[in-house]
């Protein structure tokens, strides 16, 4: 009885030091801004869960909060001076926001299919936008369906869409995968934000193979999110990696990301490949996401 009385008081003190500022029911989703202390998160409240989409700390904005948002920049060791960057999914925009103020000339494209999400990056996540920094109202795969037609390309295409419970079906399939191929530009990479801990795991890793060849996981050790660095002709030598983390280090300090510690946890799959030869690559036609994801 002690116990259960403790983790009762432990979670009416967690509710007690928590506000909400913000909720709404948009299209897609419930969505909360939270309050706690100097944190402020988004967060979508869905039928089976309620997740923290992005966070920022209030008197320190530039600093990241998210280990996977920090490990998103191991993209840099790979694929140096981005000038034109497309970005599946906002949240509160703070991937967009690091990435202009690390390259303010380069073009960054946010795409987000739901308006409500875009709306609340402005209003409470200082979500940045200007003549270089734009976004659109749309489903990624349409956008990028589009861009292809147009003959598009983009030298860092960053896949960061979730819709609460995990990341759409149809943008893990092989087909999505060859459609953003086709707008990658040379010497370019695409960063996809998933998970370690999946039951896909095997699958989502059987098709990026399947489309881009060997690629680059990058999680830390148990931890739940691996960051996924693929489209890559092949892997920077240990040389040039290091030339491009004491470059970077000093800039990236600012926003609490390490990237000295961050590239010793990028693993190339040619060497290390940890899913079975025979895994069912994911399709249009077989795409299970809801059955094996948890």
């Amino acid at each position: 009885m002690l116990k259960y009385l403790l983790l009762s008081l432990i979670a009416f003190s967690g509710f007690a030091c928590s506000k909400v500022i913000h909720e709404e029911r948009s299209l897609y989703r419930n969505i909360i801004v939270e309050e706690t202390s100097d944190l402020r998160c988004l967060k979508f409240n869905t039928k089976s869960s309620q997740t923290s989409q992005s966070c920022m700390y209030k008197n320190n904005p530039d600093k990241l909060v998210f280990n996977y948002t920090k490990l998103t920049f191991a993209s840099l060791l790979v694929a140096d001076n981005p000038k034109n960057v497309l970005i599946i999914g906002l949240g509160g925009g703070t991937l967009s926001n690091v990435i202009h103020e690390l390259y303010p000339t380069a073009k960054i494209h946010n795409v987000e299919i739901d308006p409500a999400v875009t709306k609340v990056a402005r209003d409470y996540f200082n979500f940045i936008e200007n003549d270089l920094v734009t976004s659109s109202v749309q489903d990624g795969r349409i956008f990028i369906k589009r861009a292809a037609i147009k003959k598009q390309k983009y030298d860092w295409i960053i896949l960061d869409a979730f819709n609460g419970d995990y990341i759409p079906e149809h943008l893990l399939t092989k087909e999505f995968f060859e459609e953003v191929q086709s707008v990658l530009a040379e010497g370019g990479v695409i960063a996809a934000n998933t998970f370690s801990s999946s039951k896909l795991y095997e699958h989502e890793s059987a098709t990026y193979h399947a489309v881009f060849g060997d690629f680059i996981n990058v999680s830390r050790e148990n931890r739940s999110n691996r960051i996924i660095l693929a489209g890559l002709k092949s892997m920077p030598s240990e040389a040039q990696i290091n030339t491009r983390v004491n470059a970077l280090a000093p800039k990236l300090v600012k926003y609490g990301i390490d990237i000295k510690a961050i590239s010793q946890f990028m693993q190339f799959t040619k060497n290390d490949q940890d899913w079975p030869a025979d895994t069912k690559v994911l399709t249009d036609q077989y795409s299970p996401a809801n059955l094996l994801n948890f």
